[in-house]
């Protein structure tokens, strides 16, 4: 079981937006559980949160842009590909302004910063989604693809065809998510010249310096261009190096570039909102294609999760007999409704009931349509809860359960003889002083049948 983890401490970063050009300060705090990474702004009346989440993705123009309720957040991808790089699950990210520090064009500072806060383990589990089959995002318009397959861990290749002399076909590849740091960190963003004039003629790159992108020049440039560079960047000569970069910065890796697009990968596919196990294969890719791979993943994933049903060997030996049971349980036949104890931990516990004909009930709800009631599949999911929570205590023959509450009873499909009851109930927090608060899950034939929240007491028998 992998733990859920958040940084030890709050360390703040301050640069420049690339695109707004404006002095920025970032934040990350540490989060609690199931927190997700989710953005701040500080600077906005009511300190707004953003999730990173892929349905808040409004465009892709120059980087993976969130919006939420008229509150934005600009390339957030950099930073997010760091909190996945350092094995984060969990992460406040505050800002005075909507876009995060561009530093050097790369994730290098930001896991720099993250490992100086230093990382700690939680109490929950981490949630990963394990990849079964093969799914792909195709954008028709670019040839881009996404394809994810199934594989013990995550692992993400890019493959980029830029169509130019300059900089041609790259391929990278990332086996093992603890050498994020080593092999795609540093890798920096780029551009090349013909988007760098258009961006600077529509003053959409105020924070940009030779520092922290590298420009790819694949056309011949101009006089007038060479002035507007100069001027941009703030510098008196402008030069093109022989393997066609401008000046003043030194390639990190031949396929630095191939490097930062899967970085970007990384970091776009952070707003899935959980961890995958799948191989990620993405093609040309984009934050376009990226994003919309993610909202199809995500949605995957939560009818997925909600229709999610899991599965036991239950030809293997039971913890607990009907014999046993009943030590623990005073209920006896015909209200005895759990015949199985097939799994157990401190938080969780799986019951199994075998429904027959020759259930009492069944004489008189339905007479010629027997169905189980409701009530006693309820029931029967608060008997397996009771084996839990009297588990808790060394002379559980001198106690009995009683219900305190019931919230949020659904039932979804029918209940008939043949079918075999799988109950699975989790504690939503701590047993204390004999109390039990637990989700509590009912299911056959592959499917969820019932659902409820059970909150119970035990007593001593007097």
């Amino acid at each position: 079981m992998v733990k859920q983890k958040t940084i030890q401490s709050e360390i703040t970063l301050t640069g420049v937006g690339l695109h707004t050009g404006k002095e920025v300060t970032m934040t990350l705090k540490p989060a609690p559980v199931n927190n997700g990474f989710t953005f701040v702004r500080v600077d906005l009346e009511g300190c707004p949160v953003i999730e990173a989440d892929a349905n808040y993705v409004v465009n892709t123009q120059r980087g993976t842009n969130l919006e939420k309720l008229g509150v934005k957040i600009q390339t957030s991808e950099h930073v997010l590909a760091a909190c996945i790089g350092c094995d984060l699950d969990n992460v406040i990210i505050e800002l005075n302004e909507s876009e995060p520090p561009i530093m050097d064009g790369s994730s290098k500072y930001f896991v720099e910063a993250i490992e100086k806060a230093g990382i700690v383990e939680q109490e929950a589990e981490r949630y990963y989604y394990v990849v079964k089959e093969v799914i792909s995002y195709v954008d028709e318009n670019t040839g881009s693809e996404i394809i994810v397959m199934p594989s013990d861990e995550y692992q993400v290749t890019t493959m980029v065809d830029f169509g130019t002399k300059v900089l041609g076909t790259q391929n990278a590849t990332l086996k093992h998510m603890s050498e994020f740091k080593t092999e795609i960190a540093d890798a920096r963003t780029f551009s090349f010249l013909h988007e760098l004039e258009t961006l600077l003629d529509h003053g959409l790159i105020k924070g940009g310096d030779l520092n922290n992108a590298i420009v790819y020049v694949d056309k011949e440039i101009s006089e007038k261009t060479m002035e507007n560079l100069k001027k941009a960047f703030g510098k008196d000569n402008i030069s093109v190096k022989p393997n066609g970069i401008l000046d003043n910065l030194t390639l990190h890796y031949p396929n630095e570039a191939a490097r930062h697009k899967l970085l970007d990968v990384i970091g776009d596919l952070a707003l899935i909102g959980c961890r995958i196990k799948g191989k990620v294969i993405a093609n040309k890719p984009g934050h376009f294609v990226n994003t919309q791979f993610a909202k199809k993943m995500s949605k995957i994933i939560k009818i997925e999760q909600r229709n999610h049903v899991p599965t036991y060997d239950l030809n293997k030996e039971p913890l607990m007999d009907v014999t046993k049971i009943m030590k623990m349980l005073p209920h006896r036949p015909p209200f005895l409704l759990v015949d199985r104890i097939i799994e157990m931990s401190d938080s969780h516990v799986v019951g199994l009931k075998n429904v027959t004909m020759n259930e009492d009930f069944f004489v008189g709800h339905f007479p010629g349509a027997p169905v189980m009631p409701g009530v006693l599949i309820v029931e029967a999911m608060a008997q397996t809860g009771g084996i839990l929570i009297l588990s808790s205590v060394p002379d559980p023959e001198n106690y009995l359960t009683y219900f305190m509450k019931i919230d949020n009873v659904k039932f979804k499909h029918k209940v008939l003889p043949g079918d075999t009851l799988i109950f699975k109930c989790d504690l939503i927090s701590p047993i204390r002083r004999g109390i039990c608060h637990m989700q509590a899950n009912a299911y056959a034939n592959g499917r969820l049948v019932a659902e409820a929240e059970l909150m119970a007491q035990i007593a001593k028998n007097q």
